[in-house]
């Protein structure tokens, strides 16, 4: 099959892909506009109006104003802000009759997909700063340019997705107000296709294998399998407020766009503790393979349950003081997605009156061994979900054994042991726990 496509006609066959998806078509030398404007600014200034009915024209002026004037920064540092917008709205203030309000203009209605409008766009030309270029085919969610494709010939030996890669980081260079506003890009030849962020480097760019979360294509993605995978409008809209997040330090900050199995095994994650909060309170195990980004599935996990439980207290647990360390180091760097500060319980007290002081809310870091045996609930609220980590090596043992050892005299003596786990569900008795480990159980 693939002898029969050249570039333009495998541009066609996604296009045509988009279509079956529910994507409209737009070819973009047809259309008219400002080639100095990155948005399909009609359609962008509708679907504001369409979402936000209930906010006056002032208020999405306001909110216009903001996404076309960013203060001055780099383009790392634009794009997080527009990110923030895209998942949480942008605060705007408006008079009405005479009184100055304050309100939040969504961007994305992500509550009712068909509430928005998705367009496929090839040949889109746009000039920055006198350079002009026309990517392949970029992704328009309400007019704001979201997804940025770029392909290659799959019948030229000499060129693959990886100078579809060297050709986005040249856009970045020539034409970066584009990129002010994107959430992913994807590089493709056909038989690779891969998706990562304006950060990623090409070995962060990542297949995605599965449509659904079952069946997966263990060899290599076909064209169609990550398409479908990734761009159903619904899961899509999914991935952009709950899947994608800025991580590192201040002077080293880089965007992550969630991989396959990190987006299905926390979406069913979730599901599943929706079921165990209202009865036995067993969360399951969440595996990882070895270096597949267990710490950032926790995040996107913790950032989820917050609307998905209605905002339950978070206590991450660790069995080391170094892994808490590091943990709590991952979760900090991206306090500003999961909207609140993470917290390090310093001992045994200080965990106890973090959570006697709150009904809900919290991500709490705390190694087991501020649990100790006999001793009264830490607390018995039922919205609170532990997270263990490395839980193959210290969520054992909740039935007590008696064990016979010699006393000092060399007298046998009989004590009851039990283990950590049990005593840690003592202390949270109506807490659900979840284990997180990336060895082989």
């Amino acid at each position: 099959m693939m002898c029969k496509f050249t570039e333009a006609t495998y541009e066609e066959a996604i296009i045509k892909l988009f279509e079956n998806m529910g994507y409209e078509y737009i070819y973009a030398p047809d259309y008219d506009r400002d080639y100095t404007c990155p948005f399909l600014e009609d359609i962008l200034k509708d679907s504001l109006v369409r979402i936000n009915r209930d906010l006056p024209m002032e208020a999405i002026d306001d909110a216009l104003s903001k996404l076309k004037n960013f203060d001055t920064g780099s383009l790392l540092q634009k794009n997080m802000i527009f990110m923030d917008y895209l998942q949480n709205g942008i605060t705007v203030k408006f008079f009405v009759k005479g009184e100055e309000q304050s309100s939040i203009v969504r961007l994305i209605d992500y509550q009712n997909v068909n509430n928005n409008s998705f367009y496929v766009v090839n040949q889109f030309m746009f000039i920055d700063n006198g350079n002009p270029h026309r990517p392949d085919v970029i992704l328009f969610i309400n007019g704001l340019p979201l997804v940025l494709i770029e392909l290659k010939s799959p019948i030229r030996d000499e060129v693959d997705a990886g100078n579809a890669y060297r050709q986005i980081r040249n856009y970045m260079q020539d034409i970066p107000t584009l990129f002010y506003y994107n959430a992913i890009c994807v590089i493709s030849d056909m038989v690779t296709n891969k998706a990562g962020t304006i950060t990623s480097g090409l070995d962060r760019f990542m297949e995605w294998k599965t449509k659904d979360g079952n069946y997966e294509d263990t060899t290599y993605a076909s064209f169609e399998t990550f398409y479908e995978g990734i761009f159903q409008k619904e899961r899509l809209l999914d991935i952009f407020k709950n899947f994608i997040l800025f991580s590192g330090v201040s002077n080293n900050r880089f965007k992550v766009l969630a991989g396959y199995h990190q987006y299905f095994a926390v979406r069913k994650a979730i599901e599943r503790a929706k079921i165990a909060t209202k009865t036995d309170g067993k969360g399951g195990v969440f595996w990882h393979t070895q270096g597949s980004g267990k710490s950032l599935s926790m995040v996107f996990y913790a950032h989820l349950l917050q609307e998905a439980l209605d905002s339950p207290t978070i206590v991450v647990m660790t069995d080391r003081i170094d892994l808490d360390d590091q943990l709590y180091a991952q979760f900090s760097q991206c306090a500003e997605f999961l909207r609140q500060t993470p917290v390090q319980a310093e001992s045994k007290e200080h965990l106890k009156s973090l959570l006697d002081g709150r009904s809900a809310n919290g991500i709490i870091f705390t190694t087991m061994f501020k649990f100790e045996r006999g001793e009264k609930p830490l607390s018995e609220r039922r919205n609170i979900v532990v997270m263990a980590d490395e839980a193959h090596r210290g969520q054992y043992g909740f039935d007590e054994k008696i064990v016979m050892s010699e006393n000092e005299y060399g007298e046998k003596e009989a004590h009851t042991v039990i283990g950590n786990a049990r005593i840690i569900q003592d202390a949270l008795p109506n807490a659900t726990f979840i284990g997180f480990t990336g060895t082989p159980i």
